[in-house]
C-alpha cells in the first residue's frame, strides 16, 4: 500500500515522540512492502511563531491532499499562562478538526498487566480492564459561540448539539460495540443539561437498531467515579466534546500514564492520529519523555487502513518492550532508557524480532535500519 501522510509534530515533546511513530511505521514499510511518504507541517505555537497563525492555510492544505495526519502535541507556556492571548496554540487542533469534519475521537483505555504497580488503582480493580472512549469531536462547548464582557466579569460558552451530530458517532459506537462486547455506555448530564437529553433521545433511538448490543446510560459524575471502582464494566463508552475530554484522560491512570494513550480522530473523508498526552514542554529536549502513545497511535493509523497484520505487529512491539522493561522515567523509575531508545527497540523488534537478547535490565538492540 502507498500511503500520503501529513505530520504535524507540534510543540514541545511532540517532535520527539512523533519520530519514534515514523520510525515504527518506516519498518513496517519495510518488512511487508509499503510505501509511506511523510511529508511535515507547521501547526500550535511554532506555527505561530513562524507564520503567525496556528493552523496555516499550507498546513491545512496539505492534510487535505494526503491520505492521513500523524500528529504530535500543541501547546507552550507563553499562552498557558497568558489568559489575555487572543490567538493560541489550541485554536490550530480545534480548526484542524472542523475543517477536516473530524467528528469521532477515538481513545482505546487498557489496563497492562506489567504496569499495574504504576497505576495507583489496585491491580485487583484493573485487571481485564480494556475499553474505547468515542468523544464527538466537532460540537459542544468547544465549538460553540463565546462571550465575555469588557471589564472581565462576566463570560459564557454555549454548548449547542444537533441531532445529526450525535447520530453520526453513535452509530460508530454501536458498530464497534458489535466487534467487541455489545455493550455502549452512554455518558450525559440528562438530569440538568438540555444538550444531554438529546443525546439520550437519539442514542436510545439508534440503539434499536442494534438489538444485539445493550445500552447504558450513566450520568457523568457517576461515569467518573465508576471509571474508578470497576473499569472492567465497560466496552464502549460513548459521549460528547467535554465529557469525553475529561474522562478519557481520567482514564489514563489506568494504564499507568498518559504517555501510553493513542488515539484517532476520524472523519467521513480524513483521519488524524495522535497521543493524548500534550505538549509537555518540561520535558522538551531531554530524551525522557514517553513515545508509546504516539507509536501506538500509528499503529491505529495502520488498522484504519486495513493494514490488521501490520497494526498487531506494531502493538506486539510496544507490549515487548514494556514487558522487557524497556521504558521512559514515567513507567520505570530507575529506567536508563529514553525517548530514542524506545523507538529504537520497537523498531529493531519489527525489523528483526529474532535478533535481540535480554540480561537483567540491559537490552541488546541487534541490527535495524533506523530513521
Amino acid at each position: 500500500m502507498n500511503l500520503k501522510i501529513a505530520v504535524l509534530s507540534g510543540d514541545g515533546i511532540g517532535p520527539e515522540v512523533t519520530l519514534q511513530a515514523k520510525k515504527a511505521l518506516y519498518a513496517i514499510s519495510v518488512v511487508y512492502n509499503h510505501e509511506f511518504i511523510f511529508e511535515d507541517a507547521y501547526i500550535g505555537a511554532i506555527a505561530i511563531e513562524k507564520i503567525g497563525k496556528p493552523l496555516p492555510d499550507q498546513t491545512l492544505n496539505l492534510c487535505r491532499n494526503t491520505d492521513s495526519i500523524l500528529f504530535g502535541a500543541i501547546g507552550d507556556p507563553k499562552y498557558d499562562n497568558d489568559p489575555y492571548a487572543k490567538v493560541r496554540p489550541e485554536q490550530g487542533l480545534l480548526k484542524l478538526r472542523k475543517e477536516l469534519g473530524l467528528f469521532a475521537n477515538i481513545r482505546p483505555i487498557k489496563a497492562y498487566p506489567k504496569l499495574m504497580d504504576s497505576s495507583p488503582i489496585k491491580k485487583e480493580v484493573l485487571k481485564g480492564t480494556d475499553f474505547i472512549v468515542y468523544r464527538e469531536l466537532n460540537g459542544g462547548m468547544y465549538f460553540g459561540e463565546k462571550t465575555a464582557n469588557d471589564d472581565g466579569t462576566y463570560a459564557s460558552d454555549l454548548c449547542e448539539y444537533h441531532k445529526d451530530e450525535i447520530s453520526k458517532i453513535a452509530h460508530l459506537a454501536f458498530q464497534a460495540a458489535q466487534t467487541r462486547r455489545n455493550k455502549v455506555t452512554l455518558v450525559d448530564k440528562a438530569n440538568v443539561m438540555e444538550t444531554s437529553r438529546l443525546w439520550r433521545k437519539v442514542v436510545t433511538e439508534i440503539a434499536a437498531e442494534y438489538p444485539e448490543v445493550i445500552l447504558e446510560c450513566l450520568f457523568v459524575d457517576n461515569a467518573a467515579m465508576q471509571i474508578i471502582l470497576n473499569p472492567r464494566q465497560f466496552d464502549i463508552l460513548l459521549t460528547d466534546n467535554l465529557f469525553g475530554d475529561i474522562l478519557s484522560d481520567e482514564a489514563s491512570v489506568i494504564s499507568g500514564s498518559k504517555g501510553l494513550m493513542s488515539s484517532a480522530s476520524i472523519g467521513e473523508k480524513y483521519s488524524l492520529f495522535e497521543p493524548i498526552h500534550g505538549s509537555y514542554p518540561e520535558a522538551k529536549g531531554k530524551n525522557i519523555a514517553n513515545p508509546i502513545a504516539s507509536i501506538l497511535s500509528a499503529a491505529l493509523l495502520l488498522e484504519h487502513f486495513g493494514l490488521t497484520t501490520e497494526s498487531k505487529k506494531v502493538i506486539e512491539a510496544v507490549e515487548k518492550a514494556i514487558i522487557s522493561n524497556v521504558v521512559t522515567l514515567d513507567l520505570k523509575v530507575d529506567s536508563q532508557f529514553g525517548t530514542n531508545e524506545v523507538g529504537d527497540f520497537v523498531v529493531n523488534y519489527i525489523m528483526n524480532e529474532g535478533d535481540m537478547y535480554f540480561k537483567k535490565d540491559f537490552v541488546q538492540i541487534g541490527q535495524s535500519t533506523i530513521v
